[in-house]
């Protein structure tokens, strides 16, 4: 992805965040000059992976297939471990219309996905066989804001503004927007994108990045080189 493009991208969520009164960390604003000299009283954050993050998953069509997020909260690897703690993470995603985030499942995180406003967030399911695989003949159980609901392998879950799924570790999902783009939440156990996701394609998680402008803010992929 072009970095003029990712800059386009960031000013698009913001306003559209903004637009269903969502506001962002004071750090989400920082330029990479202000992040470089604020990383000492930012490693929290840095550690974290908080932040702005943007993929086409190596596939270099983001409109087809992509995804923007921004990770307000994460927790603790090891409180995780240890059962106790700073064990939650907290996520604004927007899905385009009919871009795919492609079929995946995790190994730990559960998490809340959330229709937080826009138009209707289409969830594809599909079960797991015993060993947590991809299973394309395997159905499952969702609760859908707390009400249990069984699914067929392939049904899509049709979520209006306000309305949510849980999904569990082995939950194989697809989504994307239907007549809109889609502002969603995550609500989630502690969250680890370079080893949780479990994509039933080959695909990379985070974008190669061409750098035709500077950033306008740092991505959570551009923490490795600009702060270590």
């Amino acid at each position: 992805m072009k970095r003029s493009r990712i800059n386009e991208i960031i000013a698009e969520a913001d306003a559209m965040m903004r637009h269903h009164g969502f506001s962002l960390p004071p750090f989400a604003y920082w330029t990479p000059q202000e992040f470089v000299a604020k990383k000492d009283i930012a490693r929290s954050v840095i550690d974290a992976r908080n932040g702005w993050d943007i993929t086409d998953y190596g596939d270099g069509d983001y409109d087809k297939m992509g995804l923007f997020l921004f990770t307000l909260r994460n927790g603790r690897q090891e409180d995780l471990a240890r059962g106790g703690g700073m064990c939650y993470a907290e996520k604004l995603l927007i899905s385009k219309e009919n871009q795919l985030s492609p079929m995946h499942t995790h190994a730990l995180k559960a998490e809340d996905i959330i229709n937080r406003g826009g138009a209707t967030l289409v969830v594809e399911l599909f079960g797991s066989d015993e060993d947590g695989n991809f299973d394309e003949t395997k159905g499952g159980t969702v609760y859908c804001d707390g009400i249990r609901r069984d699914f067929a392998a392939g049904e899509k879950l049709k979520l209006a503004p306000g309305e949510s799924v849980t999904l569990m570790p082995g939950d194989w999902h697809a989504f994307w927007g239907m007549g809109g783009d889609v502002l969603i939440g995550e609500v989630s156990t502690v969250n680890d994108d370079e080893t949780d996701n479990i994509f039933r394609e080959p695909i990379g998680r985070f974008a190669q990045i061409e750098e035709d402008v500077p950033p306008t803010h740092l991505l959570v992929s551009d923490y490795w080189t600009w702060l270590a």
